[in-house]
């Protein structure tokens, strides 16, 4: 019976693979061919929405990309600096988010495209209103790096300020009778905050403003240079809002009302005659990932979301991203092995995660400074708590001024349910056998006064392994470290004043300080190997529906060749002989080529 079931699993999921995956492959193959990147004419714009997100790191999940933001931060900094040296890209159009872009992400991409203005290139950048809701002063950063800023004559300039909203649920808690049992070390530690208090606590309120002041000052002293005007006199325009189009074009927030068609048909009149709109996402699958040439390499390597321990990351067709123990270490490793890599830079774009999995991809850091490949870090949106950890001892870090990093620090607890639930009628009740401890995270009872006091001896132990890490790879001591955690979450340009950064930029500047560190000659160029590789479709069907890579491609492959008009005439051949029952010689006769 167990076997007959298991069949049974099998060929449902093999139905699937068959009659969903491999059309839907097939289909996306046909449209890729079918769409397929325009050759670069002699004078292109090239279009860049940022109205849809963008990740940090291109999905190594060939199909992540249907989930969400086909675009990432690293791509735009990557094609723009290819764009730079294309004689037949002559202009670029960015069209704005009427919200906001992370933080850090409009840093990145602010200086890469004053990389890219600074090759003698025209941007012109269009929105259709600035909203009030959190980060939208990035947005309006991103579009005053532009030669011109557009804004459509509808539109409204309703940006004043940087806003950020929590939701506490401590009394709701209360109410319905959830007991949070929790730990942090220490009272900078805020995540814990929001489901134990009913408001910010006086550490909480504080680290928060100071952040949020220090991204709104960064982005204001940015904007107010590539406008060529003064902090003070953007700020007082931009806070004695909101404003209409045209009382935005009247305190030189904007530079000129007009539709997006309108835009268009100037900067193409720029680009020179005949010139052709190009989207960014085909302009950037045209010409592939920057290699570089030379016998010399940088390894580039990257790690965005949670750290968990294992592999995997994220499956099947999920956008989300993870960030895999066994699967970074492995890359690191697999950089290290690589005679021709000289230097790794070190993508992080994480807000933590696992203390386990944060010092198995650390102890990969250390593997390969030992092995004499100096590590630069280049921090992506966070680099905080475990992003942080795996950073520390790095031989440097990089991170863009907006970039949340720090939070050196770790908290950990339990919800106790047995009290809410019973209010509705149903009881929890939990029974254990072996030691006092083998029950602690029940939630049907809260900790002993033994088991918290082990737990919290827990705390105390990763916190002060975190303090080691970062002591030992900041070269500070101990006690100054304990001064400046105390799980505060700092700004890149914070972090930099405090010893925990060592240069504000982004993958631009942490690539040249590698080829420093590696002594490689200024003048020599180098070539780029990315880890971890991106997965094969046969990969990433794979891990989806649990078949082997190599059953995967045949499936897909006898899916194409049903799809073939000649192999589709030879079925039909075969079933109008077998309806007169000779179908045999047929197959003999009509071999498949």
């Amino acid at each position: 019976m167990k076997q007959f079931f298991l069949t049974v699993l099998g060929v449902f999921l093999g139905l699937i693979l068959f009659v969903v995956i491999v059309p839907f492959v097939l289909i996306t193959a046909a449209v890729s061919s079918a769409s397929a990147p325009p050759v670069t004419a002699a004078n292109t714009v090239l279009e860049l929405d940022l109205r849809e997100g963008l990740t940090d790191q291109d999905p190594t999940n060939p199909f992540a990309a249907f989930g969400g933001s086909s675009l990432s931060v690293m791509q735009v900094v990557d094609t723009l600096a290819q764009a730079e040296d294309d004689r037949h890209v002559k202009a670029l159009l960015i069209r704005l988010p009427e919200a906001g872009i992370t933080p850090a992400a409009a840093d990145e991409v602010r200086q890469a495209v004053r990389r890219f203005r600074a090759s003698g290139k025209v941007v012109i950048a269009h929105s259709q209103g600035f909203q009030p809701v959190g980060t939208t002063i990035s947005s309006y950063m991103v579009g005053a790096s532009a030669s011109e800023l557009w804004m459509q004559n509808t539109a409204s300039f309703q940006l004043t300020g940087f806003s950020a909203d929590q939701v506490f649920l401590g009394r709701a808690f209360d109410k319905y009778g959830v007991n949070a049992q929790f730990e942090q070390r220490y009272e900078y530690k805020n995540a814990v905050n929001e489901y134990t208090q009913s408001d910010f606590t006086p550490a909480h309120r504080e680290a928060m403003t100071a952040w949020m002041t220090s991204i709104y000052t960064s982005a204001i002293a940015n904007a107010a240079s590539d406008r060529k005007t003064t902090q003070v006199a953007l700020r007082t325009a931009i806070e004695g809002g909101p404003w209409s189009s045209a009382e935005a074009l009247q305190h030189k927030l904007i530079d000129k009302i007009g539709q997006v068609e309108e835009a268009e048909a100037e900067i193409k009149r720029r680009a020179g005659r005949n010139a052709v709109m190009v989207e960014f996402g085909d302009y950037a699958s045209a010409k592939g990932e920057r290699s570089g040439s030379g016998r010399n390499a940088i390894a580039i390597v990257g790690g965005e979301g949670a750290i968990l321990t294992g592999t995997g990351g994220s499956g099947g067709f999920s956008s989300g991203s993870s960030i895999r123990s066994d699967d970074l270490a492995e890359a690191l490793y697999d950089a290290i092995e690589d005679k021709d890599v000289k230097a790794i830079v070190f993508r992080v774009s994480s807000p933590g995660g696992s203390p386990e999995a944060s010092e198995q991809i650390l102890a990969a850091v250390r593997a390969a400074r030992a092995a004499g490949k100096p590590v630069v870090v280049s921090m992506g949106a966070y680099a905080a708590s475990g992003g942080y950890w795996i950073s520390s001892e790095a031989d440097y870090i990089v991170a863009q001024p907006s970039t949340l990093t720090g939070s050196i620090g770790v908290y950990g607890g339990k919800f106790v349910l047995a009290n809410a639930l019973g209010r509705f009628g149903v009881d929890m009740r939990g029974l254990s056998v072996g030691g006092q401890y083998a029950d602690a995270f029940s939630p049907s009872e809260p900790f002993t006064v033994a088991q918290r006091a082990a737990f919290s001896a827990s705390m105390d132990r990763t916190y002060e392994e975190f303090i080691t890490r970062v002591a030992t790879g900041r070269h500070l001591t101990p006690a100054r470290v304990r001064e400046i955690a105390r799980g505060r979450v700092w700004t890149g340009a914070q972090a930099k004043a405090l010893g925990l950064v060592d240069e504000l930029g982004g993958l631009h500047e942490a690539i040249n300080r590698a080829r420093i560190l590696a002594e490689i000659p200024e003048d020599e160029s180098v070539r780029f190997k990315r880890y971890p590789a991106p997965k094969s479709p046969w990969e990433a069907l794979s891990d989806a529906f649990g078949v082997s890579s190599e059953a995967a491609r045949v499936l897909v492959g006898i899916g194409g060749i049903m799809a073939d008009p000649q192999a589709q005439a030879v079925i039909h051949r075969i079933e109008a002989d077998r309806m007169r029952g000779t179908g045999a010689s047929v197959l003999a006769e009509q071999p498949l080529d």
